[in-house]
């Protein structure tokens, strides 16, 4: 198999050649057809978050084709396609899974940042966490909706039944979102980064009813604000957003600080929330519901050796939608 591996902090993924992986115990091995590039995958490249298992493979929108089963493994069959998310194995005996609170496990294990990921050709997968994608042909589209889509949608429920929310940062997962939000009948309100005209237009043409610089007002106090870009200063202008008894869902693993700010900003039952990871049966509820919705993701291509590239381009706002590496 190839893959692009991190073996330090900082530097650019290697290109390289190793043994082809077999399947533990409940694992499954999966032959890649598509694997998208996260903000998270960049979060763990940069060390923003903190001991990844190095060297490490990267990588945690995976759609692929099963090509081996390890002992025990019933379910994925060979030769179905799956999608392999970002939470990658939990406890199942800690208070949180116990609760049904899996993405909270105090014992988890991470695609692409505690066990290798998806920039490779093959991947061994835990069975329990990856996902049959039988309505789903294209794995190229699908793969952004196995991390984009999935955070997406646990923030969208963490945001409740607002009918106009807005989403702060228009990249892969807001571009997701935004589709169902509309197939839903909210109205959607896309902020960008200032002048970024191109972002607009693309928020515009999926259906949002207003979209500007994240430094504007939207033209109507909105019940809900979504924050899927990683600036804390976006914080408090998200809270002056919404109106009173709003919410602000902070979508993001990793965001820099929040500044400072008055507590008559936060007064009249508004609150801050933050999402954590996913649940399964999160990913079982999306991957119902895209098809219903029509979402269409927008992609831009990379081979599997352009990963580099492809982290440099998602970190500079090159494209819209999401980067998709393959093989």
């Amino acid at each position: 198999m190839h893959a692009m591996v991190l073996h330090e902090i900082g530097r650019p993924l290697q290109f390289e050649e190793r043994p082809d992986p077999t399947p533990g115990p409940g694992e499954i091995l999966v032959r890649m057809e598509a694997c998208a590039v996260c903000r998270t995958d960049l979060h763990v490249v940069d060390g923003d978050l903190p001991d990844p298992n190095l060297p490490i493979v990267p990588g945690h929108e995976i759609v692929g084709i099963v090509e081996a089963l390890g002992e025990g493994v019933s379910a994925p069959t060979l030769g179905t396609r799956v999608g392999v998310p970002w939470l990658g194995h939990t406890c199942g005996a800690c208070p949180y899974c116990v609760e049904g609170r899996e993405n909270l496990c105090d014992h988890p294990l991470f695609t692409g940042y505690t066990r290798d990921g998806g920039f490779a050709t093959h991947v061994v997968a835990d069975a329990a966490f990856a996902f049959a994608m039988p309505d789903f042909d294209d794995p190229v589209a699908a793969a952004p909706l196995m991390c984009a889509g999935l955070i997406g949608w646990r923030s969208l429920k963490m945001a409740g039944d607002a009918k106009r929310i807005g989403l702060y940062g228009f990249g892969a997962a807001a571009h997701i979102i935004a589709q169902v939000c509309v197939w839903q009948e909210r109205e959607v309100f896309a902020f960008t980064r200032p002048g970024d005209e191109a972002a607009q237009r693309h928020a515009l043409s999926l259906g949002c009813a207003w979209a500007g610089g994240s430094e504007e007002a939207p033209p109507k106090p909105l019940d809900a604000t979504i924050l899927f870009a990683p600036v804390g200063a976006l914080v408090p202008a998200a809270l002056k957003a919404v109106r009173k008894g709003g919410r602000v869902v902070c979508g993001g693993i990793h965001m820099s600080d929040i500044p400072q700010f008055p507590y008559r900003d936060l007064w009249e039952e508004r609150s801050i929330v933050s999402v954590a990871n996913l649940t399964r049966e999160d990913a079982r509820e999306f991957l119902a519901v895209a098809p219903q919705a029509g979402v269409k993701t927008t992609t831009t291509v990379y081979p599997l050796s352009a990963a580099n590239a492809a982290l440099a381009d998602l970190r500079a706002g090159r494209f819209q939608g999401a980067a998709v590496l393959v093989p």
